[in-house]
C-alpha cells in the first residue's frame, strides 16, 4: 500500500511537471518531448528503488577502490603469481584464470596522471604519456581483408594499413612495462593479449588472410586462410656479407619448415620475407617428405585456449576456400539478417534516445553526441556482428571487437570472413586487455546467457569497469527481470544508470550506464 501511495505521488507530480511544460508560453516540441522522456525515465527508476524496498532488499553498498598497485592490473596474466604456482619455460607467460581466483572485490581506479584521450583521429598519433605504463626505452589491396599482426611494436603498421580499409588486429604477450597492446588501443587501433608459447590463439581455424610475423610456425598456418600471406620482419638480425648472403642465412632454418607446410617464397627485401600459403588442399599429398602429419578429424575443431597441436590443421575444413575465389562479401542467413536488423534499431535508439541529451561531464547540458568521443567499441556477444555492420553503415570512426562467448553459438568465422576484428572469450573470466582500454561496452541477452551459466554478475561487471574508459558507456539490453538486477550492480560499482522501456511490446530493457571519471 505505502508503495502504491509513493508511486500514485510520483507520477502525480511528474503529471503536474508535464502539465506545467504544455502551459509553458512558448518551448520546442523535442525540448518539450526530451523533457517528458526524462521525467518517464526517472518514474521508472524510482518504481525500480520502491519495489527493491518493498520486497525487503536492502540498498547495495557501493564497492571501494582499489589500490595504487592495481592501476594496470590484468588478471590471469600475474607472471609472479604462475612463477610460484609452478608454471615454467614460457608458460608463466600464458593465461592462467586459476591463478587468479579468489582476489578482491575493487574497482581499479585510473592512475593520477590520466586523461581522457585525445578524439580519433588525433590519438590515433598522440597519446598521454600518463596512461600508459611504458618505459623510455602494394599486394595488400588485392585480396587481403584481415590480418594478424602479432608483436605488434607501437601499432605502425597496423595503422598503416587501416589507411587502406584493411582490419589488422594486433596481438602480443603481456607485459608490465612497454605493453605493445596497451599502445595500440590507446591509439584507437585492435589489440589484445595472447601468445602461444604453449596453447593455440583463440581463434577458429583459416581465419586470417594475412598474418605478420610469428614463431610457432604451425599455430600461423592454423589461422591463416588459404592462399593467404605470412609476413616476416626481423630487423635485429642484421648477418654480415652480401644480400644473398643475408637470405641464405635467414631462410636455412625455415626453408625446410616451410616446404613442409606448402608454403612458397613470394618476395625479400632486406629483412622482410614474404610467404604464401597454398590453396591447393592437394599439395599435402604430393609432399616429398611428410614430417608433419595433418591433424585428424575433430582435433580441428575450435577450442578455447587448447594446447598447440604439431599437426597441419583445416586441410579437411569446409572452409577450405582461397581468399582469390572468395565472394565480395560474406552471406548471411535469415536468422543473422534479423539480428542485423535488430542492432541497428538498438543503435538507433541508443544514439538518439539516450545519448543526444545525457550529459558527458556533470554540468554540461546537451553536449555534442558521443560518438564523436567513441572509438574503441566492444560487442561482449556479437552474434554476427549486427552492431558492427550498423556502426560501419552509420559510417562512426568507431572499430568494434566482436566478443563470441565461448559456451555460445559460435559464428566467430562468419565474423572474421566479414572482415571484422572478432576473438572467442569465456565471460566468466577477465578479458585479455589492459585497463582502460575501451570507450563503450555494448552486450545484447549476455546477461541472460551468464546467469544460466551460473557466473556471477557482480564478478562481469568489475571487469566490465576495468576494461572500460573513465567517461565510457556501457549498453546492456535484456529482459526486464535481468536489466533489474543489473541496474542494482550498477550502482555498486558507482556507474550512473538509466533504464529504457523500447515501447516494442516485448519483455526488453535497455539499460545505459556511464562510468564517472573517479579523480584522486
Amino acid at each position: 500500500m505505502i508503495c502504491l501511495l509513493a508511486l500514485i505521488a510520483v507520477l502525480g507530480s511528474s503529471s503536474s511537471s508535464a502539465n506545467a511544460i504544455d502551459s509553458a508560453p512558448h518551448r520546442p516540441a523535442s525540448l518539450i518531448y526530451t523533457n517528458y522522456r526524462r521525467i518517464k525515465e526517472q518514474v521508472a527508476v524510482d518504481y525500480l528503488e520502491l519495489r527493491s524496498v518493498s520486497s525487503g532488499g536492502a540498498k547495495q553498498k557501493e564497492l571501494g577502490l582499489c589500490g595504487k598497485e592495481r592501476e594496470n592490473f590484468v588478471p590471469c596474466h600475474n607472471v609472479t603469481a604462475n612463477l610460484l604456482s609452478g608454471f615454467k619455460q614460457g608458460e608463466e607467460f600464458d593465461r592462467h584464470c586459476e591463478v587468479s581466483k579468489g582476489r578482491e572485490k575493487c574497482l581499479i581506479r585510473p592512475p593520477k596522471e590520466y586523461k581522457i584521450p585525445l578524439r580519433w583521429p588525433a590519438g590515433r598519433d598522440v597519446i598521454w604519456s600518463g596512461n600508459v605504463k611504458i618505459t623510455k626505452d602494394h599486394f595488400f589491396r588485392l585480396e587481403v581483408r584481415t590480418v594478424l599482426d602479432i608483436n605488434c611494436g607501437f601499432g605502425s603498421f597496423g595503422a598503416h594499413l587501416l589507411s587502406l580499409k584493411i582490419m589488422a588486429v594486433c596481438i602480443a604477450a603481456y607485459e608490465a612495462t612497454g605493453s605493445q597492446v596497451q599502445l595500440s588501443l590507446e591509439r584507437g587501433l585492435p589489440a589484445l593479449i595472447g601468445n602461444f608459447i604453449s596453447r593455440q590463439l583463440p581463434f577458429p581455424s583459416l581465419s586470417y588472410d594475412m598474418v605478420h610475423y610469428g614463431m610457432f610456425l604451425t599455430e600461423v598456418d592454423r589461422v591463416l586462410k588459404p592462399g593467404g600471406y605470412f609476413v616476416l620482419t626481423s630487423p635485429t638480425s642484421r648477418p654480415q656479407g652480401s644480400s644473398r648472403e643475408k637470405k641464405r642465412t635467414m631462410l636455412n632454418p625455415m626453408e625446410e619448415l616451410t616446404q613442409q607446410l606448402c608454403w612458397t617464397l613470394l618476395a625479400q627485401q632486406d629483412e622482410t620475407f614474404i610467404w604464401q600459403k597454398t590453396a591447393d588442399v592437394d599439395c599435402y599429398a604430393s609432399r616429398k617428405q611428410r614430417s608433419i602429419q595433418l591433424c585428424k578429424d575433430g582435433d580441428d575443431v575450435q577450442s578455447y585456449y587448447q594446447p598447440l597441436v604439431p599437426c597441419i590443421s583445416g586441410a579437411s575444413s569446409k572452409r577450405w576456400i582461397a581468399i582469390q575465389n572468395r565472394s565480395s562479401e560474406s552471406e548471411l542467413s535469415s536468422a543473422g539478417l534479423k539480428i542485423h536488423g535488430n542492432c541497428q534499431e538498438l543503435l538507433v535508439i541508443a544514439y538518439t534516445t539516450n545519448f543526444s541529451d545525457h550529459p558527458k561531464r556533470p554540468g554540461d547540458e546537451d553536449p555534442l553526441p558521443p560518438y564523436n568521443m567513441i572509438r574503441n567499441v566492444m560487442d561482449m556477444n556479437a552474434n554476427y556482428g549486427g552492431l558492427n555492420a550498423a556502426l560501419l553503415e552509420d559510417k562512426k570512426s568507431v572499430w568494434v571487437m566482436n566478443v563470441v562467448p565461448a559456451r555460445a553459438s559460435n559464428a566467430l568465422s562468419l565474423i572474421l570472413d566479414r572482415g571484422f576484428a572478432g576473438v572467442q572469450h569465456d565471460w566468466c573470466e577477465p578479458f585479455p586487455t589492459y585497463p582502460r582500454t575501451y570507450d563503450m561496452l555494448h552486450a545484447n541477452g549476455l546477461l541472460s546467457h551468464l546467469i544460466s551459466e551460473r557466473c556471477s554478475m557482480i564478478d562481469l561487471f568489475l571487469e566490465m569497469d576495468r576494461i572500460l574508459r573513465p567517461e565510457g558507456w556501457v549498453i546492456l539490453s535484456d529482459t526486464l527481470g535481468t536489466i533489474e538486477m543489473a541496474r542494482t550492480v550498477a550502482t555498486q560499482v558507482r556507474w550512473e544508470a538509466r533504464v529504457i522501456d523500447l515501447q516494442n511490446g516485448s519483455d526488453q530493457r535497455l539499460l545505459v550506464c556511464q562510468k564517472p571519471f573517479v579523480k584522486k
